[in-house]
């Protein structure tokens, strides 16, 4: 299987999956979006791999959702369209019968860090930047990004950390309870694959099976989790804040919300 967008490699049980738009930051466009739902997709159907890495090319993991394609009048991002890939590749992820760890350098934001909490294991580089940022430009998270920043938090807290769309390092990061573990900076990779040789070492079938016990008790709430997103996210596609913060973001000043 070939990508425009990502990179799949297999050797024996690892698999290492790279998002590749690095001129991009590796902003997740349309292309990307239904890719990674191919992907995993097929990888829910590959009996031979059992631990998957997944890291970004370049200088970041990845800048979540591609503003620019957003602007695009000529060719505008369909957020309908674009939500239905979203929830096939978050749903496929979170049901694959490997563990996935999620190398984080550079930058994890929105869509991007969504993609990274749906990760069973979490390194993240202590330079790192890491956010749940959809707020500064007038929109919730997607991704199921409300369904893993519970889990992760409880409640109360994921309500603070989506208001507030605070950029958190790494060493931030794992604090909270977002990460795992946190490696100096350059290191997140070559961690990630420390950690995939150990648990082949292990008795990762054993693994996989409490994992798929634990995950499909959540799958129902994880499957409302998507469908309101998606609901909610094309209605504040049309929010006057929403095109004030994607404007404000492109000219690279504070925006102004009202509310509406």
């Amino acid at each position: 299987m070939t990508f425009e967008t990502l990179k799949l490699e297999k050797n024996g049980r690892l698999a290492t999956l790279t998002l590749n738009r690095p001129a991009a930051m590796n902003s997740m466009n349309e292309v990307m979006m239904r890719e990674l739902a191919d992907c995993f997709e097929a990888l829910n159907d590959d009996g031979n791999i059992q631990v998957l890495i997944i890291k970004g090319e370049g200088k970041v993991f990845s800048a979540g959702g591609d503003i620019k394609a957003m602007l695009n009048e000529d060719n505008p991002m369909d957020i309908d369209e674009v939500m239905v890939d979203i929830t096939r590749f978050v749903k496929a992820i979170y049901m694959l019968p490997m563990i996935t760890i999620a190398a984080v350098h550079g930058a994890s934001a929105g869509l991007g860090f969504s993609l990274t909490l749906a990760s069973d294991i979490i390194i993240a580089e202590e330079t790192s930047k890491l956010a749940m940022n959809f707020i500064g430009i007038g929109l919730i998270p997607d991704g199921a990004g409300h369904f893993f920043m519970k889990e992760r938090l409880g409640t109360p807290l994921a309500k603070q950390m989506i208001w507030s769309g605070d950029v958190l390092t790494g060493t931030g990061a794992k604090k909270l309870g977002l990460v795992d573990e946190v490696v100096p900076e350059g290191k997140a990779s070559e961690q990630a694959n420390f950690i995939a040789q150990k648990l082949l070492q292990s008795p990762v079938a054993a693994m996989i099976a409490s994992k798929e016990i634990l995950h499909t008790q959540k799958c129902t709430e994880l499957t409302n989790v998507l469908k309101m997103e998606a609901v909610a996210q094309s209605k504040m596609r049309k929010t006057v804040d929403h095109l004030e913060g994607i404007q404000a973001f492109v000219q690279k000043r504070t925006p102004a919300f009202n509310g509406q």
